[in-house]
């Protein structure tokens, strides 16, 4: 048991370090991010030194449960897939910059805006993408416009961690304690659409005082158009997203698993964009970007910490924590343990080990609050968290460390307080 501990606290340990002092390495023109390198390396050691029995490992693996994780992989990458295919089309750049005209010259107007179609485009696709492609814009926006990024970066990040929680395909940690739990689409979103209502309301109370005093600065008209180049692929690809949530929402009814719907669409999608590129001879990169584009670093990063918390299981260690956590007032102590553990070992390895602790399914809900809000609290909580940091750097916006830990803890905990409050009147009224 001990050497377990040793070995997952160090490489928890070592992938919160990397993610903040050293988070790629360079080999030749490939970069690569450190956190999956480390993780792999302690999951091999484990195995190595039969910590993990590969036996464990393999069985979970070729389960035909509904939490085994290659099924939650192809899930979780057939609706990334599904989102950036809309992305390269440029779907969202273009309903940024039209938020940005619609803001007529006031920066609260413009706020208010983006807040809001940050957290409807996150209900619908994921928090991932919609930060991926909004960072860029709100920092380019922002320069040309001559006004203080920092009250959109934090908002746009807020609000798509917090959104992310309204359905189950919002964040890879809703797919995995849910399916862990065998909580179906509908289901999930009957007990979390209140929760994420009220965090999202608070949540823009709070941000619109906390930064009223910069928002009144005078804003720039926005000159920069984005016409969709394609209206036939944007069709195709948004065709192909309202099937595939629709199947989901009806999936636990027609007894269809969620991630054979997912590949499903998403398959759909790639063969008929390759199809009309074929018949219409034109180019259409809109497949091949995607592709190239997709989180691959995130696959060993899952498996690895999944074999993991195989070890912990195997040694005991997880029903010791089981044991500790206990059966009472779970809402409070699964959420705001997730939400701490989320940052210290980030929020998908917090999710693989917590679907093993939840001791039913209202504290699988509130360990899935804390996942998502537990991403705003420090860069470590969550990969969103790291890309943000990345792309902001990148375009050379000041936003240290410390003020993202500072508007982290002046926004998230009032948020997932409430979120967790109406979660234990919601978690009652659909049980």
């Amino acid at each position: 048991m001990v050497p377990t501990l040793i070995i997952s606290i160090l490489t928890f340990l070592l992938i919160t370090l990397s993610i903040l002092f050293f988070p790629t390495i360079r080999i030749g023109k490939v970069r690569l991010g450190t956190y999956w390198i480390i993780a792999l390396i302690g999951a091999v050691i484990l195995l190595c030194f039969s910590l993990a029995p590969i036996g464990e490992v393999w069985k979970e693996l070729t389960s035909d449960s509904s939490v085994n994780p290659l099924k939650i992989i192809i899930l979780f990458f057939s609706m990334t897939l599904l989102s950036v295919f809309l992305d390269e089309v440029g779907l969202f750049k273009h309903l940024a910059i039209v938020a940005a005209k619609k803001a007529n010259k006031n920066q609260y107007t413009l706020f208010t805006v983006l807040y809001l179609l940050t957290a409807t485009l996150t209900v619908f696709t994921s928090n991932d993408i919609v930060i991926l492609t909004f960072t860029p814009f709100i920092c380019f926006f922002c320069k040309n416009s001559k006004i203080n990024p920092i009250p959109y970066l934090v908002a746009e990040f807020a609000a798509a961690n917090t959104w992310s929680l309204m359905l189950i395909i919002g964040n890879p940690t809703n797919i995995y304690l849910a399916t862990s739990a065998h909580i179906g689409f509908f289901e999930y979103f009957q007990v979390m659409a209140l929760p994420t209502l009220a965090a999202g309301i608070v949540e823009f109370s709070l941000l619109f005082i906390l930064f009223r005093k910069k928002l009144s600065e005078p804003l720039q008209p926005c000159e920069e158009e984005c016409p969709i180049q394609n209206k036939v692929a944007l069709v195709l690809g948004l065709i192909h997203l309202v099937t595939c949530l629709v199947f989901l929402i009806i999936s636990s009814y027609i007894n269809a698993p969620m991630w054979i719907i997912a590949a499903i669409c998403a398959t759909s999608l790639l063969l008929s964009a390759t199809l009309m590129c074929v018949f219409t001879k034109k180019d259409w990169n809109y497949v091949g970007n995607s592709l190239k584009k997709l989180p691959y670093q995130l696959i060993p990063f899952f498996l690895s910490m999944f074999v993991i918390v195989v070890a912990l299981n195997y040694q005991g260690i997880s029903h010791k924590i089981a044991e500790f956590l206990g059966t009472s007032n779970v809402i409070w102590t699964y959420g705001f343990s997730s939400f701490f553990v989320s940052n210290l070992i980030n929020n998908i390895p917090m999710s693989i080990l917590y679907s093993d602790l939840c001791a039913n399914p209202v504290a699988t809900y509130a360990a899935i609050v804390g996942s998502n809000i537990g991403a705003f609290l420090t860069p470590t909580g969550a990969l969103a968290g790291i890309m943000f940091t990345h792309l902001v750097n990148e375009h050379e916006t000041k936003y240290t460390f410390g003020d993202f830990i500072k508007y982290g803890a002046i926004v998230s905990l009032p948020i997932i307080a409430t979120a967790l409050l109406v979660l234990s009147f919601s978690s009652n009224l659909f049980a």
